[in-house]
């Protein structure tokens, strides 16, 4: 199964690090450049364990995903239930370990795609176009951390801490 990977130092502790991550709304818009769209499903209101999420990529692909653990300000992972029809399966986690100048965020995630026939030529092509667009979504989380308007967000946002 393929693995992309990218990670970023930023310089804010871990605890405004994660809670930069789980953002909603137009400030997540503010730094993430990989969805259009993500919200809490099933009337969830902040992630926790079982928690589902529905993302739309900016292309307009959709997934639904869940979380499969969250642990401020250390990690959060989840597992794709539903997406694009060439991912037999997806996903990834995000931990945040704390540096001399702050905090290094490392993302990886994993995939399998289908047709299985297909799959050894998608998965390297998919792997490329991942990589790419997660080394871009990792540039724009360290520029929310740099971000005046996000950081006061998080701030203001003890639950999000």
């Amino acid at each position: 199964m393929p693995v992309v990977e990218a990670s970023v130092e930023v310089p804010v502790p871990p605890a405004i690090a994660f809670a930069v991550s789980q953002t909603t709304g137009a400030i997540r818009l503010r730094w993430d450049r990989f969805i259009r769209y993500q919200r809490f499903l099933d009337g969830a209101a902040a992630p926790a364990k079982g928690v589902r999420t529905l993302t739309v990529q900016r292309s307009g692909l959709r997934m639904v995903s869940e979380y499969a653990s969250v642990r401020p300000p250390t990690s959060v992972g989840f597992k794709m239930l539903r997406g694009p029809w060439f991912f037999e399966r997806m996903g990834g986690g995000w931990r945040f370990e704390p540096t001399a100048a702050g905090t290094r965020a490392v993302w990886r995630y994993n995939f399998r795609c289908r047709p299985r026939w297909l799959a050894p030529l998608a998965e390297r092509i998919g792997a490329r176009i991942l990589q790419h667009e997660i080394d871009r979504r990792i540039a724009g989380f360290a520029d929310g951390c740099a971000d005046p308007v996000v950081l006061a967000a998080v701030e203001a946002d003890p639950a999000l801490m």
